[in-house]
């Protein structure tokens, strides 16, 4: 009897051994392509943002606008000189100021406190007249302040200062504390006229006070 040779097929190789290694190559060009790329990424996005990127100090100084001469005189305007020419200028010319009443009576109360500094007028009654306006006045920030009782403080002191050594004020002083006493307080339009008369009389007199007694 012929012996028959059977030889055994070969099985193909599964497809799913294909895929894995086609997935693996993949993976492989892949790793090496991103492994790169990030760099020369940085490399081209870093010299266009440090060369497009102005320096903090640069940029600030672009950002500041040199005053102009308006703006510098609008600025001393608005703080005038706290002398008795200064005052009467202002209390002629500002009384349509929202804040005409307190800044008229920082600009007398610093010219007042300013006279008493002076030797000639050391005295314990000024003194005394001198912290009730600065008491009097030390609140004048606030919208609802008073404004009476600062005059009247104020005219205190001058009354104070007129005692020590100028007595042929006496008549005008009198006046003034007069003017004080009629003062309402409030910022109304009588009141404003009242106090611009307040103002200029106080003005005329330290003008005088503001000269050695001597």
């Amino acid at each position: 009897m012929a012996e028959i040779n059977i030889q055994r097929k070969k099985s193909a190789p599964s497809p799913w051994v294909l895929v894995l290694l086609l997935l693996l190559v993949l993976g492989i060009i892949g790793y090496f392509l991103f492994r790169s790329s990030p760099n020369n990424l940085e490399q081209s996005v870093t010299p266009s943002a440090t060369s497009t990127t102005p320096p903090l100090d640069t940029v600030a100084s672009t950002n500041i606008t040199p005053p102009t001469d308006e703006s510098v005189a609008a600025m001393a305007a608005e703080e005038p000189t706290a002398t008795a020419d200064g005052l009467a200028s202002f209390a002629t010319t500002q009384i349509n100021n929202p804040e005409y009443g307190r800044r008229g009576l920082r600009m007398l109360s610093g010219l007042l406190i300013n006279l008493t500094d002076r030797e000639d007028l050391q005295d314990s009654g000024v003194s005394e007249k001198r912290d009730n306006l600065t008491s009097a006045t030390s609140r004048l920030e606030e919208t609802a302040m008073s404004l009476r009782p600062g005059c009247v403080a104020a005219a205190a002191l001058i009354q104070a200062i007129q005692q020590k050594a100028y007595p042929q004020l006496e008549r005008p002083v009198a006046e003034l504390n007069e003017q004080a006493l009629q003062l309402t307080g409030r910022a109304e339009a009588t009141d404003k006229e009242l106090l611009r008369d307040f103002f200029l009389k106080a003005a005329e007199i330290t003008k005088v006070v503001s000269q050695s007694a001597s």
